[in-house]
């Protein structure tokens, strides 16, 4: 490994580097369209040439993506072109499609090697298209250096013993937490600035920072444990940080775990590639890191876990090239606490560098996970990516910032059975009336009546939140009481409840007469996992509206298990007695009627005694069409599974 990362960073050219560097990844699949998408190191023509399958007909299409058609590809580097293949079908295919796919470079017929991503007797990659979804896998949470094993491998594996293609799960929900940008260990830092010469990702100017450039933060003796020092932490936002957050040290980057915290585009995209594909760890050496000594011990211990993260990365790179993937964002993907208060805004957004680092996470998040969920839905802003993506960088850099802050439309709709509704619970904030320093509302007026709309006359609907709706309430109690003494960021006290007016227009479109009577909510982010049946009633008309609540978290992360049991015994003793017991659990109010939670017991392990599941896992959704609720199975790292029924 260090001569071949030796010789690639002396003299890395495209035909040393594999042509594909992370993906291919599926993303949008419809009865309408297919999109993959892959980072190369070229910008030669591709084309995506895609057989499909049903009952005893066959059918095959092409589609290329040009250099010279802008919204296709998208230049990162010297050596890294996003590529957006985007096939829409001549007719629709009919629901349990089987789709087969290759990807040729236009100029010499090559066809690029995905031979290490087959499953069994695969000749090219297989995906599966469901309009109506029986199962699907969901998860949030994923820490490289978390001491747990990835279990995206369980997803692989389950794809892998799979006796028929149809009988696979619908589509993967990667509903927040996809990276860390502000949680990064040592040793992937120390990767991530290798990808930087491997790909040759542009470099950019800093403005309002210690340092002037991303490469003069490579040199900086703080690169590496220490990046807190180089964070904002200006006079400017001294002021900021009385007024706001009543002593906390950093009114901006707040996470605990910021001492690597990314700062460059460049930095967060190699982050991006690094965790989803194995393709240039060959490349890149561990050994001989350029930190200090007293780190030396962190940095080795971080390695092993890295190490490990990267030899389960073949499976990842498999699953995503055989499964329709969807994500969404949440905190981690930009940084800790972010958006959580109005204060918290104001702060980080009128600080020119703060808010690079913030608008460089969320390029890297459109670039690499919003783009696919929808390519239509960002059309204006891929017609206008040439002017910001050259073969010289990206210019006009804080403009196309700018854009990304407003931007409305993170969130999305899947056209299948039932609906599928992904919330975007992060970019607008319905702030506090009462205090700058109080949690901002989830989503704010605008983007609830939005969500009121799509819920509208169906029967049945799934929505991805990426915070519990109906949380732990013991946790939610204690992060209240921090609250009242200014104390919200302290504790992260982000949730549904938190913000009275985002509380009371949710219940109200719950309990309206034309919402969905059957509703299933898919959440993670608390890293850990639970199942909760609720019952919302309306006092007028005396409907039920059944929601169940399935909350898997992490994939590779988990809470202090000492902690968790604790806490878990308080909720049990304070909140949930009659556990199991719906005629005596207790009624909350809300505006137009009231409604009850009750906790379910996993089946496995044999006689639980909790109702929640602290381990790294990744979920299995089951659906009944003509049944409530959803089965949930818990994929968990060390190859055990839960049950909740």
């Amino acid at each position: 490994m260090e001569k071949a990362h030796a010789q690639a960073i002396t003299a890395p050219t495209a035909s040393t580097l594999p042509s594909i560097v992370c993906g291919p990844v599926v993303r949008r699949v419809t009865s309408e369209e297919l999109v993959v998408w892959l980072v190369s190191t070229h910008a030669e023509e591709l084309t995506l040439q895609v057989t499909w399958h049903s009952d005893k007909s066959k059918h095959q299409q092409t589609t290329s993506s040009s250099i010279t058609q802008p919204h296709t590809c998208i230049q990162i580097g010297k050596r890294a072109f996003i590529r957006l293949l985007h096939l829409q079908f001549h007719t629709e295919i009919p629901d349990t499609c089987t789709l087969e796919y290759d990807i040729l470079r236009n100029s010499n017929s090559e066809l690029l090697a995905l031979s290490a991503l087959l499953y069994n007797h695969e000749t090219q990659p297989t995906v599966v298209y469901k309009k109506q979804l029986d199962s699907l896998l969901h998860g949030t949470c994923r820490k490289p250096h978390s001491p747990d094993r990835d279990a995206l491998v369980q997803a692989d594996t389950l794809l892998q013993d799979t006796d028929s293609i149809t009988s696979r799960p619908a589509l993967l929900m990667l509903a927040g937490d996809q990276i860390y940008a502000d949680d990064v260990a040592g040793p992937f830092l120390y990767a991530i600035h290798q990808t930087l010469d491997l790909l040759g990702l542009f470099p950019e100017q800093l403005q309002g920072a210690l340092v002037t450039s991303s490469a003069e933060l490579l040199k900086h003796p703080l690169n590496y444990y220490q990046r807190v020092q180089l964070l904002p932490d200006e006079d400017a936002n001294d002021k900021l940080e009385k007024r706001f957050f009543k002593g906390k040290r950093k009114p901006i980057f707040t996470s605990v775990h910021a001492q690597n915290h990314l700062i460059t585009s460049a930095e967060v995209f190699a982050m991006y590639i690094l965790s989803w594909s194995p393709a240039l760890w060959p490349f890149i050496g561990l050994d001989s890191p350029p930190i200090q000594p007293e780190f030396i011990e962190q940095y080795n211990k971080e390695r092993t876990h890295i190490e490990n993260f990267v030899a389960d990365l073949q499976h990842t790179q498999r699953l995503l090239a055989h499964i329709p993937t969807y994500m969404i964002f949440d905190d981690h993907d930009v940084t800790d606490d972010w958006n959580l208060t109005q204060g918290w805004e104001v702060a980080a957004y009128n600080n020119p560098y703060s808010r690079r680092i913030i608008g460089n996470a969320l390029i890297g998040y459109w670039l690499f996970q919003g783009i696919g969920n929808n390519p239509q839905q960002y059309r204006s802003l891929l017609e206008q990516q040439h002017k910001w993506f050259t073969n010289k960088g990206i210019i006009e850099h804080d403009e196309l910032i700018g854009d990304l802050l407003k931007w409305r439309d993170w969130d999305f709709e899947l056209p299948t059975q039932p609906s599928f509704i992904v919330l975007d619970t992060r970019t607008h904030r319905w702030r506090s009336d009462e205090s700058p320093s109080l949690p901002s509302g989830l989503m704010d007026d605008a983007a609830l009546r939005k969500f009121d709309a799509q819920l509208q006359n169906k029967e049945k609907v799934i929505i991805v939140s990426a915070a519990p709706v109906f949380g732990v309430q013991c946790i939610e109690a204690i992060q209240k009481l921090f609250t009242m003494f200014g104390g919200a960021l302290i504790v992260d006290a982000e949730n549904w409840m938190a913000h009275s007016d985002t509380q009371r227009r949710l219940f109200q479109i719950l309990a309206s007469s034309t919402t969905a009577n059957d509703i299933t909510i898919l959440s993670g982010d608390v890293h850990y996992s639970f199942v909760y049946d609720a019952i919302v009633t309306n006092s007028h008309t005396k409907q039920n509206i059944q929601v169940q609540q399935v909350t898997c978290s992490g994939i590779k992360n988990s809470f202090p298990a000492k902690l968790l049991k604790v806490l878990d015994k308080l909720n049990s003793w304070f909140f949930h007695r009659p556990q199991n017991n719906p005629s005596k659990l207790q009624a909350h109010k809300i505006e137009q009627g009231f409604y009850t939670v009750n906790p379910k017991f996993p089946h496995h392990p044999p006689n639980a005694v909790s109702t929640l599941v602290n381990s790294s896992a990744i979920g299995l959704i089951s659906l009944e069409p003509k049944a409530l609720g959803v089965k949930l199975t818990l994929l968990c790292s060390d190859g055990t599974q839960v049950v909740y029924r």
